[in-house]
Formats: structure tokens, sequence, C-alpha cells
């Protein structure tokens, strides 16, 4: 069975290792990064490169749904195979469930190496805010962004030299008063994505099949209660 896999830029470091680890040989398409503040525009971009692809019978999305961003793709040609998760974050922690428990506790931005590498990253917007108004007026503009927000926690997908970030996030949480945590992640998710089985961790679309709401829902009983928040859906 012929197999693409299209992937956000993001991490494209956490999907190299999956695919090192499993030794699949699939080619990739990249989708730059810096869409993820444009759901719309990502859609669009994904559209895009799916319509080019020919000739694949398997087309492995290694996306969230991410802000609804996946709502209404389609591939004419080939299924499509999606991880049931809300985002890139729970991708990279292994689970939607522990993704879960962790907002359970307290306010937290989560943060990878490929988060801080796009343009328009949390720590590249404070940057510019100080030089452009000061290290003073940058400050309450972050912190009234962040105002929902205790924690600033890095994820360790063991994908990169995990130290090289630390010293930038650690300083970051320190100059807005938010606590730094480290935890680790997974490439549980993706490696899954590449080898299946596609159980109800995943969602399989068929040629000509629309990709809509409905199929990112969690269908177990006790998770019901959380599709309102995650997707807007009950």
């Amino acid at each position: 069975m012929s197999t693409i896999i299209v992937a956000c830029q993001t991490i494209r470091d956490e999907v190299n290792l999956a695919i090192s680890e499993t030794g699949v040989n699939y080619p990739v398409l990249w989708v730059e990064s810096g869409l993820h503040n444009f759901p719309d525009r990502l859609g669009q971009k994904i559209q895009k490169v799916i319509d080019r692809i020919e000739n694949i019978e398997t087309i492995l999305l290694a996306f969230g749904y991410c802000g609804n961003s996946l709502l209404g793709i389609k591939s004419s040609r080939a299924q499509l195979v999606i991880p049931r998760v809300d985002d890139c974050i729970s991708l990279l922690l292994g689970s939607y469930e522990r993704r879960q428990n962790l907002y359970k506790e307290v306010g937290t931005y989560f943060l990878t190496k490929g988060w801080l590498e796009n343009e328009q990253n949390l720590l590249s917007e404070y940057e510019r805010c100080v030089a452009r108004y000061g290290k003073d007026k940058a400050l309450r503009v972050m912190k009234m962004m962040l105002n929902n927000y205790h924690r600033l926690m890095v994820i360790n997908t063991q994908a990169y030299h995990f130290e090289d970030i630390l010293i930038k996030t650690k300083g970051f949480a320190d100059a807005l008063g938010l606590t730094h945590e480290k935890i680790e992640g997974s490439t549980r998710f993706l490696k899954k994505l590449l080898l299946g089985p596609w159980d109800k961790e995943f969602v399989v679309i068929a040629p000509g099949e629309v990709i809509t709401l409905e199929h990112m829902v969690i269908n177990d009983v006790e998770d019901q209660c959380n599709n309102q928040a995650l997707f807007g859906y009950s």
C-alpha cells in the first residue's frame, strides 16, 4: 500500500524521530508552522497539499484538529488517517487523557523546540515587544496575555538536545512569574500513526469523504463531558 505523510513543521523533529524508530520510509510533505495561528488558512494549505498528491492510497495527517483547521478536508483519491486529538500538544504528550489531566491541575502553557522555532512564538513576541516598547511595558503586555496561565511546561520529546532550550524558557518563565516545569513527551501517538493499528484513537476517512466535527469527537461514555469544551460539540 502506497503511503505518504503530511505533517506540521512544528513537530518535524518528533515526526523524524518516529520515522527513525519505526523504520518506515514514507515520504513527508511539510506544512509551515506559522499557520497554526490562522486555522482557516492552515486548513486551506493542508487541502492544497492533499490535492497535489497522486498515486497514493493512504495519507497520514500528523496534525491534531487544531482549532477546526481540518474541518472540511478531504481527498478524492486516498484515505486519510488522523489522530483523534485536539492539537499537537496531545500528540507529543502521547495521549489525549494525559493532556486533560495536566489541564485539570493548573493553567499550563506548553512549549517544545518546534514551537520556539516558529517565527510567531511566545518568546519571539516578547522580544519584539521589548524592542518596541521596553522591558517594563513588554512584561505588562505579556502578563495580560498569559493572565490565565500559571506555569510554563516544556515537553521533552527526546527528539533534540533538551537542555538547549531550557535556558530560554526558564528565563522567560522567571520574568513573567510563571512556574517553570519539564515533562517527558512521547512519540507513541506518532509511531502508532505510522504503523497502526488505527483504533479508536484515530479517524480513518474514506476517499471522497469530508472530515466533520463528528469524526473528531471522543466516543467513550466517560469522555463525553469533554467534547463540548474541546470541540464545541456535545
